[in-house]
C-alpha cells in the first residue's frame, strides 16, 4: 500500500514515530522550572486554569507538559495538516485535542475546549493563533476565560542555545542538550464582561503582559 505525502505525514504510524523521536530530543534538554507551584495548588483546590503561550515557544514545553496529563487537560489544534500532526504527537502526550482555529472551525472548536475545560479544569492555549500575526493575542483566549471561570497563567520558554526558523513566529528550537528555561507568570483573572470596550481592553492588557516573553 503506497501512501501520498500528505496521508504519510497524517498517518498514525508517523505521529507514533515523530512522538517517540521528540521524547528522546526533549529528554537532552535540561529544564528549569519556574514558578509552577501556585497555579498548581489553584486547580488541587478546585480553581481552574488557562495556560497561554505564544506559538514561537511552544516545543519547549513539550515534555514537562506530559506531566499534566492526569488532569485530562485539552489545547485547540488547527485543522491544517501541520496542525494534523501536531494533533498526534499531543494525544499521545496525554492531551485531549479540539481541532479548529481562529481561521477554521473555530467556533465549534471553542466550544470543545469549553465543554472539555469545564469539566478537567485546565487547558492550553496558544494565544497568536496557527498563522499570527507574532505578538498578537486572539480574543479567542479572553472568551475561554471568561466561558469557563478560569485564570490565565501565561508561560514563556527560552532556550540558552536554540535555532530560530525563518517563519512568522520566528519558531524556536531548543539545540541539544541547552538549557531550557520554562517560566509561569501570576494568575490573571479577567471579569466577563458584555462591553466591547472593556472586552477589548482585557485583550489588550494580557497581550502588554506576555509580549515581552516572545523572543526575536
Amino acid at each position: 500500500m503506497k501512501f501520498k505525502p500528505n496521508q504519510l505525514l497524517k498517518s498514525e504510524l508517523f505521529a507514533a514515530c515523530l512522538y517517540r523521536f521528540i521524547r528522546t530530543y526533549s529528554w537532552t534538554l535540561r529544564l528549569h522550572i519556574e514558578n509552577e507551584h501556585g497555579w498548581l495548588q489553584h486547580i488541587r483546590k478546585g480553581g481552574s486554569v488557562l495556560l497561554c503561550a505564544w506559538h514561537q515557544q511552544f516545543f519547549s514545553a513539550i515534555r514537562h507538559f506530559q506531566n499534566y496529563a492526569g488532569f485530562n487537560p485539552s489545547i485547540m489544534i488547527s485543522r491544517s495538516n501541520d496542525g494534523a500532526i501536531i494533533a498526534g504527537v499531543a494525544e499521545r502526550t496525554g492531551w485531549h485535542t479540539v481541532r479548529g482555529s481562529s481561521s477554521t472551525g473555530g467556533k465549534a472548536a471553542l466550544r470543545g475546549v469549553i465543554t472539555h475545560l469545564k469539566k478537567s479544569r485546565l487547558a492550553a492555549h496558544i494565544v497568536d493563533g496557527p498563522r499570527g500575526p507574532a505578538g498578537k493575542v486572539k480574543a479567542g483566549v479572553i472568551r475561554l476565560a471568561h466561558r469557563t471561570d478560569s485564570v490565565i497563567v501565561p508561560f514563556y520558554t527560552a532556550a540558552e542555545n536554540g535555532w530560530y526558523f525563518n517563519s512568522w513566529d520566528k519558531f524556536v528550537l531548543p539545540k541539544p542538550f541547552s538549557k531550557v528555561h520554562l517560566r509561569f507568570g501570576d494568575m490573571l483573572t479577567f471579569n466577563p464582561t458584555q462591553d466591547q470596550a472593556e472586552f477589548e481592553s482585557q485583550r489588550h492588557k494580557l497581550e502588554e503582559i506576555m509580549r515581552p516573553g516572545l523572543v526575536s
